[in-house]
């Protein structure tokens, strides 16, 4: 647990040029003191011990505004960046070196029962407000879009964008996990496919036409004559 404590303050250095020194983030980021308290709570609850780590998990909802379930199972190195509305469901698996954004769901479906939250890989990034829901897995080096709702298993080395969260490869490229600004816009490629057609469909017509009206000169040329 230590370990995995360690990894979660360094991390944070890494991933965030706010953090400029050790009490700060100690003291001023609910994402680490959530993880922390988080830990805690886990270790207890696999202990078995009734009540008392749902009660660290509502002091910490209290104290950070981030709900960690004590069964959730969290890898190391993990950063909830401002964090605020974090809601992270019991049988969630988080891989290690994930970046979570405020807002984010990892939540079920329904009333199942057993496994019905999802597994994360490593190094997924999920935008701020972003929903992954229900029994599925997302790979390693997945990014989803700010916003985006995933509802179905993501490969590894992809971007999900969109309602209900669109798949879009980024093969052999390397994306900086902080550029959310870099993600694709699926929706725009779609609709200028589609004017890119329209316009190509009028310029046959309007050939056509021309065509026709040439047709036509011609035609009533040769019966003049």
């Amino acid at each position: 647990m230590l370990s995995h404590i360690i990894a979660d303050f360094k991390i944070i250095f890494e991933r965030d040029p706010a953090a400029r020194n050790w009490l700060e983030v100690l003291l001023c980021y609910p994402g680490l003191q959530a993880l922390i308290l988080h830990r805690i709570a886990h270790w207890l609850y696999n202990l078995g011990l009734p009540v008392i780590p749902r009660l660290i998990s509502h002091f910490a909802r209290f104290l950070t505004g981030i709900e960690i379930h004590p069964g959730a199972k969290i890898g190391k190195g993990v950063f909830i960046d401002h964090g605020m509305g974090v809601v992270i469901g019991e049988t969630a698996v988080v891989g290690d070196y994930c970046l979570i954004y405020q807002g984010v769901t990892l939540g079920g479906t329904g009333k199942e029962k057993g496994k019905r939250h999802p597994t994360l890989g490593e190094n997924v990034v999920v935008g701020a407000g972003a929903k992954v829901l229900g029994n599925i897995t997302i790979g390693n080096d997945v990014r989803i879009g700010a916003g985006s709702v995933v509802l179905k298993d993501v490969p590894s080395n992809c971007t999900v964008v969109g309602i209900p969260g669109r798949i879009v490869y980024r093969s052999g490229v390397r994306i900086d996990p902080l550029d959310h600004s870099n993600l694709p816009d699926s929706e725009a490629k779609i609709i200028r496919t589609l004017l890119d057609r329209i316009e190509q469909l009028e310029k046959e017509v309007s050939d056509l036409k021309q065509q026709l009206a040439a047709n036509k000169t011609l035609t009533a040329t040769v019966t003049e004559e």
